[in-house]
């Protein structure tokens, strides 16, 4: 049953010869090849027969098979035209898929998800994204509230590490905290190059965001909240002092950015790098508070 599979570099060869397919880097095109890494990727995703699933770059339809087999209905949005006629050989088999041609960027999810799962269906997004758009997917994905449970995806292990990273960390920077906010991240699963045809130059991770139903911290003003974090690593061997006067000037003075610091009782010389989440809500708020009114 198995070299039945699309996952196989035999199978995968043979698509990509019928069809005179050559990958385009531009598209971040690398297809998975391994069936034991991909029902890995099902498991970890939580996949049921009562749920539905959304793929974004189904490729050749690898993992949009796998996902059509244990799930209940797969809509898998994908980009590039050409590989169109080669998913409607590959996925034949299955009636439980609809692929949709468009740039998940652009798309209406909501609408698409309302039109296409049962009301109150557990949804999962489940994908190998292209490397080079991995971070604009995510936080569209989060930030628009979609009815959905979890987003389960193969995107640069460096990525994936920044994303779940914790304070105190390398890692951990703006990036952690945007995706914290709307998700609980973890990394589930590290994948080896050999799995990819062609083999990407880097490592890559499977990793799981959980949405969370509320916040993990009450802030006044969102936008400004991310603002302020987004100063806070600007420059990350700097203190958050300086970062600080540095997003603040024309605002406060450098006496009154120290008062708020002390006021938060955050010391101004520790790095962005050190603060958690809560300790950024407290800031951001009360600096927020603060604010010239115009």
């Amino acid at each position: 049953m198995t070299k039945k599979y699309i996952a196989t570099p035999s199978r995968t060869k043979e698509l990509l010869n019928k069809y005179g397919f050559a990958f385009k880097k531009s598209l971040g095109q690398n297809f998975l090849i391994d069936v034991n890494v991909l029902e890995n990727i099902i498991r970890q995703a939580g996949i049921t027969k009562e749920a539905g699933a959304i793929e974004i770059g189904p490729g050749m339809g690898a993992l949009t098979e796998q996902l059509a087999i244990h799930a209940d209905k797969v809509v898998a949005f994908e980009i590039d035209q050409r590989l169109l006629p080669i998913l409607k050989e590959t996925l034949t088999d299955y009636d439980n898929v609809d692929i949709i041609h468009q740039d998940i960027l652009e798309a209406n999810v909501e609408e698409v998800i309302q039109t296409h799962f049962h009301q109150g269906q557990d949804i999962h997004v489940v994908a190998n994204l292209p490397y080079y758009i991995t971070t604009p997917i995510l936080m569209k994905l989060v930030r628009d509230q979609l009815p959905v449970t979890s987003l389960t995806v193969m995107i640069q292990k460096e990525v994936a590490d920044r994303m779940a990273a914790v304070p105190n960390t390398k890692s951990y920077g703006s990036l952690s905290i945007a995706v914290q906010y709307y998700t609980e991240a973890r990394v589930v699963m590290n994948v080896p190059k050999q799995v990819f045809m062609p083999q990407p130059n880097v490592d890559s991770s499977v990793l799981k965001l959980v949405i969370r139903k509320e916040a993990p911290v009450q802030v006044d003003n969102e936008d400004f909240f991310f603002e302020l974090i987004q100063a806070s690593f600007a420059q990350r061997r700097k203190t958050l002092r300086n970062n600080l006067n540095r997003f603040l000037h024309g605002k406060f003075e450098k006496q009154q950015v120290e008062a708020l610091l002390e006021k938060a009782a955050i010391d101004g010389a520790r790095r962005g790098e050190t603060l958690t989440m809560e300790e950024f809500a407290v800031l951001a708020n009360m600096i927020y508070q603060e604010l010239p009114k115009s």
